[in-house]
């Protein structure tokens, strides 16, 4: 992956929470407690290459500065390897940075007690959901549809049918991931354009 951890890398297509929409959160946790917790998750969970993204200025070693300015955008993304397939959770809904990596840790132990409780067809299912690889900066939606950036609804539409008929999971050779793929290039697509 060529995610950066400095400075913060925030998915592209992903919301970001409005600053007025913010709040406190009710996590008690230091930085360096809400890191390890969010890497110890990770890392049960069977990800690797992990990156932690944030406006947090680093060390050399990885580590962050002790004396840095304040920091107006508190937004962490996690970026990860899953089973060969990258990864990626983002949370800015609260004003504290530590808070934001609670609640990405919390997300991760929620979803493999789905694994742990049996039902590990529905981790697959719901990962598939965080697949980076939708919101990768070099895959652009008129790259996956084929179509030219200022196409038209009709000319995207039509795209659109051609690829979900030829890589729906339920035909001879379609493909799960790759109609995900194509379902949410369509969907930033008709978003994007002009009625």
């Amino acid at each position: 992956m060529a995610i950066e951890a400095y400075p913060l890398t925030w998915p592209e297509g992903w919301k970001r929470t409005p600053s007025y929409r913010r709040e406190r959160g009710s996590f008690q946790v230091s930085l360096a407690r809400a890191r390890d917790g969010l890497l110890s998750e990770v890392k049960r969970l069977g990800g690797r290459h992990v990156v932690i993204s944030s406006n947090l200025a680093l060390r050399q070693d990885g580590l962050p500065y002790a004396q840095q300015r304040a920091i107006d955008d508190h937004g962490i993304a996690l970026y990860f390897e899953y089973k060969g397939k990258p990864m990626c959770f983002a949370c800015d809904r609260y004003t504290r940075m530590e808070a934001n990596m609670r609640a990405i840790e919390l997300t991760i132990a929620a979803l493999r007690g789905i694994e742990r409780w049996g039902a590990s067809d529905m981790l697959e299912r719901a990962f598939t959901g965080f697949a980076q690889l939708e919101h990768s900066p070099t895959q652009q939606w008129w790259d996956v549809l084929g179509i030219n950036r200022n196409a038209t609804r009709d000319e995207i539409e039509t795209a659109w049918r051609r690829l979900r008929s030829a890589h729906h999971p339920d035909r001879d050779g379609g493909d799960h991931d790759i109609f995900l793929t194509v379902k949410a290039a369509y969907e930033k697509a008709m978003k994007e354009s002009t009625p």
